[in-house]
C-alpha cells in the first residue's frame, strides 16, 4: 500500500476530477495560478510528486529544489517541451503526459479557427458589435472558401490526423508532412506525403500540428511564407514558437498572405501587438483543450500517471 505520507505538489492547479483521486491516497498541496516561481521552488521541497504545466520551465533548479525523493513529473497536457528531459533522467525522475484526451478538442479548434479566420468573422463581429454594420454590402466580409481546398497538414500525428478526418468533408487535396509514412491516412483520405516545401507552395490552408523544440522554432518564417499562396490561410494550434510572429504580421499587412488562426503564441501569455491590429486573424487564448471532456479526462489522466508511479508501477503516459 501507498503511504499517507507521499506527497504530491500542484504546481498551479489540477481540475477537481484529477484533485479527488490524488487526495484519497497522498498529502497534496496545491498553489494556483498565480505562483511565483520562488513559491514554486520553496513548494517542491520534499515532494514525491510534481503536477506541472507548459507555463514554466521544469528544469534542473526545479528537480533540485524538490530533492532526490522525488520520483516522477507529471505534465498536464500532451507537450512537454517545458520539461527538460535530460535533467529528470539524470536523477531519476518519470516524466509523463497527457495524449488522447485533448485530441477532439485540440483538432475541433483548429477548424473554427480556420474557418473563422477564412471568413474574417473576426471583424464582422466586432462591426457588428460597434454598430458599423449598416446593412448588406456585397463589398464587406468577402472571405475564402475551404470547399474543394487543398488542405495541408505539417505534423500528421493524433491531433494532426484527427483534424485531416475532420476536414475531409470540405473535398479537394489533403497534403501532409510526417517523419514517417501515414498509410491509414493515405488510404482512408487520399492524403499524400510531401516534403514541407512542396506542401506550403500547394495548400489553401495550412494546419500546424508539431510540438515546440529548437528544430521547429519559427519553421514558418519569412521564406515559407514567401513560398505559400497570397491566399492561403495558416491554422496553429501547436505551439507559438512554430511561427514567426513579426513575419506573419507583415505577411498579413502586406496582404501577401490570406488569413492567420492562432490559438498559440511566442511567450504567451505575452502577444506580439501587431497581431492584435492586424487584418484577418482569428485568435483565442490557448483553448485547444478547453472542453469539459477534455480537460476532466486530462486531470483524470495526471493523477493515473502520479499514482502508478508512487505505486511502484509503470505510468499509462510516460514520455522521454
Amino acid at each position: 500500500m501507498v503511504s499517507q505520507q507521499e506527497r504530491v505538489v500542484v504546481l498551479r492547479e489540477l481540475l477537481p476530477v484529477g484533485m479527488e483521486l490524488l487526495e484519497e491516497q497522498f498529502e497534496v498541496e496545491t498553489l494556483g495560478l498565480d505562483a511565483s516561481r520562488e513559491q514554486m521552488l520553496a513548494a517542491a521541497s520534499g515532494s514525491d510528486a510534481m503536477v506541472t504545466d507548459l507555463t514554466f520551465a521544469v528544469d534542473g533548479e526545479l528537480l533540485d529544489a524538490a530533492g532526490p525523493q522525488l520520483r516522477v513529473v507529471a505534465n498536464f497536457g500532451v507537450g512537454y517541451d517545458n520539461v527538460d528531459l535530460g535533467a529528470c533522467a539524470e536523477r531519476g525522475v518519470i516524466v509523463t503526459n497527457t495524449p488522447d484526451a485533448l485530441t477532439n478538442a485540440t483538432a475541433e479548434l483548429a477548424v473554427a479557427l480556420a474557418m473563422a479566420a477564412a471568413r474574417d468573422l473576426p471583424a464582422a463581429e466586432k462591426d457588428l458589435r460597434e454598430g458599423r454594420w449598416q446593412g448588406w454590402d456585397p463589398k464587406r466580409w468577402r472571405g475564402f472558401e475551404l470547399s474543394g481546398a487543398t488542405i495541408g497538414v505539417v505534423g500528421a500525428g493524433r491531433i494532426g490526423g484527427r483534424f485531416m478526418e475532420l476536414v475531409a468533408g470540405f473535398g479537394g487535396e489533403r497534403l501532409y508532412t510526417s517523419r514517417q509514412p501515414k498509410p491509414d491516412l493515405e488510404s482512408r483520405l487520399g492524403a499524400e506525403r510531401v516534403e514541407i516545401d512542396e506542401l506550403l507552395t500547394r495548400s489553401d490552408l495550412v494546419s500546424l500540428h508539431l510540438p515546440g523544440s529548437p528544430e521547429t522554432t519559427h519553421l514558418i518564417d519569412e521564406r515559407a511564407i514567401g513560398l505559400m499562396k497570397p491566399t492561403a490561410v495558416l491554422v496553429n494550434t501547436g505551439r507559438g514558437t512554430l511561427v514567426d510572429s513579426a513575419a506573419l504580421v507583415r505577411a498579413l499587412e502586406e496582404d501577401r498572405i490570406g488569413a492567420a488562426g492562432l490559438d498559440v503564441f511566442e511567450g504567451e501569455p505575452a502577444i506580439h501587438p501587431g497581431l492584435l491590429t492586424a487584418p484577418r486573424v482569428a485568435l483565442a487564448p490557448h483553448i485547444g483543450s478547453a472542453t469539459y471532456r477534455s480537460r476532466d479526462e486530462m486531470s483524470r489522466i495526471v493523477a493515473a500517471n502520479v499514482i502508478a508511479v508512487l505505486r511502484g508501477e509503470e505510468p499509462p503516459n510516460p514520455v522521454g
